[in-house]
């Protein structure tokens, strides 16, 4: 499972053998089955964590309506983590859960600490994953003022291939920020036949 953390790692940063092994020490492995959460809201969210298989999604409930509203989906090579919470060590404000059965690779805060210091070159990595977040956070800030529900969807489609291919639409729908049965209706529209 650490092999693929550290492929990820090194398509970005050169490792030597001795900080690949050094690396692999700080992380532990862990298996949520389908419906188990990662986090919870009002946790303190404890844990940095890679995806080596499956899906999650991250999603708060909305007071006013009682519904879930999904923030993020993370996948296979992506991370699944409440940046803030983390990093603050502070209560998270939303819940983070397997979609299916993921097994993941987790640091915990002191030692995610540790590791940069004891492999300074990692802090290079870890800014270029934050800043790939961001840019994504501000492509769907974009998106979301300025396309309709279709043209969010096929640029959901497209944009993300793997996780439509994996979520299940209810679930899609929630993120774009539309119905289940107006989703459903845009896919029958555009069905071929």
């Amino acid at each position: 499972m650490k092999e693929k953390l550290i492929n990820s790692i090194s398509k970005y940063i050169k490792l030597s053998s001795e900080e690949e092994n050094s690396i692999e020490t700080f992380w532990t492995e862990k298996t949520l089955e389908k419906g188990d959460y990662l986090l919870r809201n009002g946790e303190t969210c404890r844990t940095d964590n890679f995806i080596v298989n499956g899906a999650l999604k991250a999603f708060y409930i909305n007071p006013e309506t009682g519904k879930e509203e999904i923030l993020y989906f993370a996948i296979e090579n992506w991370w699944a983590t409440d940046i803030e919470s983390f990093q603050k060590q502070k209560a998270s404000i939303y819940n983070i859960q397997a979609i299916e059965k993921t097994e993941l690779l987790q640091i915990n805060y002191h030692s995610f600490q540790k590791m940069l210091l004891e492999i300074p070159k990692l802090e290079r990595f870890f800014r270029i994953i934050l800043e790939n977040y961001l840019g994504s956070l501000q492509k769907r800030l974009i998106t979301n003022i300025t396309l309709d529900a279709e043209q969010r969807y096929f640029s959901f489609i497209e944009n993300y291939p793997k996780i439509a291919d994996k979520v299940p639409q209810y679930l899609i729908a929630s993120y774009l920020g539309i119905t289940a049965e107006f989703l459903s209706r845009i896919r029958k529209k555009y069905k071929p036949s």
